[in-house]
């Protein structure tokens, strides 16, 4: 008898243990699905967004002494504000060019819009920012305007990269895999891939993912299409042009890249999807570029690039330590120096090879505004020994 009940017990909480972990695997892809849904409706509601924001400054205006009325009436503010609905409505253009193949940027998942109305997709200020900052990188890596910064930045990056590989030429070249984790919308990626390494990049974020499969898949000619990234920057303006500065893009065919290239851009958590064991030694370069200050931990992100490297592989890193999580409500972070996570670096069995600081770079900056922010970046290239 106690062994028949011993078993039914255990059956009895194996059956539980199942149950629930049939219950955490449908919360989690009922957690995906409507985060998935809250992005797309972000940008669905871009435009209504843009337009409350411009109602609230002409009620306000309304409110305004008579004269004062006349006097931003005479010199161009109002008619600025009227003006700026066009450019709300060119920006939407473009958006909805991104939205219509948001349901094929990943492989053999679907989604649908059964969330569209849920309480729980309902888009933030925060994530209507994030809207709007992809307008403004789509400047800085698809955009003629955003050369200086790529210069600053990437090129540094890939001129590491070539030197490297000097001695590998056609093929061969062709056989050095390069991860770049926290790709963004690709640019430095498939520059990469350009100058005949295999690359690929990988992106968590939603809404860049949206945009970069748009560039990189739909985009098939150069400076055809239109945009107002700086529209949404109410401040530190010297005229109304600077705000309403049209920019357009792509400056290359991303199509046009070789066939033999062998470049992919992999969706994920880097955390996530790099410590399968199939990533395990199996990178010839990691590429990180304004990304070590994406980690909750970012112990977690050193370890994880020194287990994807093969044995004398290469990391090149640029970039500040902007920590995003610090400060941030509910999200752990921890945000050690530079000189902190260099010995940690160190420790983990790298070799630094060559390292820069003071390296003057920018992000998503509009160079004609008032105020300019610039990073004194860190720059590094180091070997797994």
């Amino acid at each position: 008898l106690d062994s028949l009940l011993q078993e039914s017990v255990a059956n009895m909480s194996s059956a539980m243990s199942e149950e629930q972990r049939k219950s955490m695997d449908d919360s989690a892809e009922e957690a995906e699905r409507l985060h998935f849904q809250k992005i797309v409706n972000a940008f669905r509601v871009y435009k209504d967004h843009s337009y409350n924001v411009i109602n609230r400054k002409e009620n306000y205006l309304k409110q305004l002494p008579t004269e004062h009325q006349r006097l931003l009436l005479k010199h161009g503010y109002m008619n600025m504000l009227k003006e700026l609905r066009d450019k709300v409505d060119a920006n939407y253009e473009i958006i909805k060019h991104i939205l219509k193949d948001v349901d094929n940027v990943f492989e053999n998942v679907t989604h649908n819009s059964k969330g569209e109305r849920d309480k729980r997709s309902i888009p933030t200020a925060a994530d209507m920012e994030k809207v709007q900052s992809c307008l403004k990188q789509l400047v800085r890596d698809w955009s003629a305007d955003g050369a200086k910064e790529r210069e600053a930045a990437y090129d540094k990056i890939t001129n590491k990269l070539c030197d490297i590989y000097k001695d590998k030429e056609g093929e061969d070249r062709g056989q050095i895999k390069v991860l770049v984790p926290g790709a963004g919308l690709g640019r430095l990626a498939f520059d990469i891939a350009k100058l005949g390494f295999e690359c690929q990049g990988n992106e968590f974020c939603l809404f860049m993912m949206f945009t970069s499969n748009f560039v990189l898949n739909r985009c098939k000619s150069i400076n055809t299409l239109k945009m107002y990234p700086y529209i949404h920057n109410f401040c530190n303006n010297v005229s109304d042009e600077d705000q309403m500065k049209v920019v357009v893009f792509p400056d290359i065919n991303p199509n046009e890249l070789p066939e033999d290239r062998k470049f992919s851009m992999a969706g994920g958590d880097f955390l996530d999807v790099y410590n399968d064991l199939d990533y395990l030694n199996s990178q010839d370069c990691v590429v990180t570029c304004f990304f070590m200050d994406c980690a909750h931990n970012v112990v977690e992100f050193i370890q994880t690039i020194h287990k994807v490297l093969k044995d004398g592989g290469y990391w090149i890193n640029l970039g500040p330590l902007l920590y995003h999580f610090s400060d941030m409500p509910g999200e752990p972070s921890i945000e050690p120096s530079y000189d902190c996570i260099k010995n940690i670096i160190a420790d983990f069995g790298f070799e630094f090879l060559e390292e820069e600081k003071d390296v003057m770079t920018t992000y998503d900056q509009n160079p004609a505004s008032m105020l300019q922010y610039k990073y004194k970046s860190v720059y590094f290239c180091c070997k797994k020994t």
